[in-house]
């Protein structure tokens, strides 16, 4: 794995010239669905780069957020979470994990403190076999959940699945450990100079984080069947002539004329609702006030046909 063209451009020329200790790699967090993998990248990062929901498979592509410290440069490749796939979608999601974990320095094993370890769990740790050039380290997510006893046995039962570099509990809602995380990360990273310029956050392009923006905003209050049922596209984005508002129209697809009633609501209520909370993500990151337009479109069983998936970038 390595940088882009542009991310391997120089660095600010004001910023101390790393020593032969400094140290820069990749790192990819795994684990079952929700488990506080996206949280866990925007923490560390120190802004959202990846989106976050209460609904499996969020995440959908390897989504790259930069950690910069004064020793190190933590790469921090987001994957959608490990499970068996009932559809091309999900054999293609996969493929993205695989692909992401053959390159990376580190692989950490993300399990939440507040849940015990399941059969996905030990699925997910035996796939990890296959990937012997990666450093293994443990991360137990979520500890603000529920109690010290209760974090300690999860650590204890995590410590009995494989040898780890390193365990570490943590929280990255109340901030507690990251940084200790972070130093251990850098550790096991390879010597190197930066990957990326001083002050590159992720690799996301804009259309990207805007589409998926809004897929967030559509994700809130939906039904069981419908988030992997969502795709978000950007046709286009438009800045006015007095560059104070930024036009974006975009489509939302689903895969049934049923859904598409659910995503839009009576009167349209639901579909301003998305746009509401859209444009509150999106606002502060382009810096200017923005009229979004969310067509919602069906795309029949996108899910399982590969030149609908194609089209919609997966």
């Amino acid at each position: 794995m390595t940088a882009s063209a542009d991310a391997t451009s120089p660095a600010d020329p004001s910023r101390p010239t790393p020593g032969s200790t400094y140290r820069a790699g990749f790192v990819s967090f795994v684990g079952r669905p929700n488990v506080g993998k996206s949280t866990l990248t925007n923490a560390l990062v120190g802004q959202k780069v990846a989106i976050t929901s209460s609904k499996p498979q969020t995440t959908r592509r390897a989504i790259r957020g930069i950690v910069h410290q004064a020793d190190g440069q933590l790469v921090l490749v987001d994957t959608p979470g490990m499970h068996r796939p009932r559809t091309l979608l999900g054999e293609r999601l996969n493929d993205v994990v695989q692909t992401t974990l053959g390159d990376v320095d580190v692989i950490g094993f993300c399990v939440p403190a507040d849940e015990k370890i399941g059969p996905g769990d030990k699925y997910i740790n035996e796939q990890l076999d296959a990937f012997p050039r990666a450093k293994k380290v443990a991360i137990v997510t979520k500890v603000d959940t529920t109690s010290r006893p209760a974090v300690a046995e999860q650590i204890l039962a995590v410590s009995r699945l494989r040898e780890w570099e390193a365990i570490i509990p943590l929280s990255a809602v109340t901030d507690v450990q990251l940084d200790v995380l972070a130093t251990e990360l850098i550790k096991l990273m390879p010597l190197s100079q930066p990957l990326y310029p001083a002050d590159a956050v992720t690799e996301e392009v804009l259309e990207d984080r805007v589409a998926e923006y809004v897929r967030e905003a559509a994700l809130e209050g939906v039904q069981d069947e419908l988030p992997h049922s969502l795709a978000v596209t950007i046709d286009d984005m438009v800045e006015r002539d007095d560059k104070d508002l930024l036009e974006i129209y975009a489509n939302l697809f689903v895969e049934r004329d049923s859904q598409k009633a659910i995503v839009i609501g009576k009167g349209g209520q639901r579909l301003r609702e998305v746009g509401e909370r859209a444009r509150a993500q999106i606002e502060p990151l382009v810096g200017k006030q923005v009229f979004l337009s969310i067509r919602v479109k069906v795309a029949k069983d996108w899910q399982r046909d590969p030149k609908l998936l194609g089209r919609l970038g997966f």
